[in-house]
């Protein structure tokens, strides 16, 4: 069994999610084998892009069914975060329809371009093993013109002119709106949380 498998979707950031969860003493293993990924012990679904072209690539790997039944811990970074939601605006993509809700487009101001990049504060929600060590105010790194209304049950949020969900968690399912491979410290703890959480299956 593989500790961590990592959907093989394509995403730019994979050698980063890599180099990453090596720093924390661990191997992951980048694959798009129904097999492998139901074996593994933690599974990761990254994203760089449009969820239209994601979902399509899910659907051609075999992928798009396989995921939601998953049954161990599975964490959607950035764009992997939004396709575990029902829908996106974003080419009104149908997703993987693992958590209710609607992805929507975050809206440009003066002084607040989108894509909303760089580094910003976490507001933490309801207590979490995921987000155990953590401050609140803390920075994470950010890139991303699309995301989910903040809610209650969020393990955090994140204020771009409203607020929106930047750690969630549904079940065994857990998704960071941000980047942990890029954002320092606070990501590291993040993903070494993540690898500690108790296994579902």
């Amino acid at each position: 069994m593989s500790p961590v498998a990592i959907v093989d979707s394509g995403g730019a950031n994979i050698a980063s999610l890599c180099f990453a969860f090596e720093r924390l003493g661990v191997a992951a293993r980048l694959t798009s084998d129904p097999l492998e990924l139901r074996a593994a012990a933690r599974v990761i679904l990254p994203g760089v892009g449009a969820a239209g072209d994601a979902m399509h690539r899910l659907q051609t790997l075999g992928l798009a069914d396989l995921l939601p039944a998953l049954t161990q811990p599975v964490l959607g970074i950035c764009l992997g975060m939004q396709l575990l939601y029902e829908s996106s605006a974003e080419d009104d993509a149908r997703c993987l329809g693992v958590i209710p809700g609607r992805v929507g487009r975050l809206e440009a101001a003066p002084g607040r371009p989108v894509p909303h990049m760089g580094w910003n504060r976490l507001s933490l929600g309801r207590a979490s093993d995921l987000t155990a060590g953590l401050g609140d105010g803390d920075y994470v790194y950010f890139v991303h013109s699309y995301a989910v209304a903040a809610r209650d049950t969020d393990l955090a949020t994140c204020q771009y002119g409203e607020p929106f969900a930047a750690i969630v968690q549904h079940g065994n399912f857990f998704g960071m709106q941000f980047h942990p491979e890029r954002s320092a410290g606070v990501g590291r703890r993040l993903l070494a949380n993540f690898l500690a959480l108790p296994t579902w299956n």
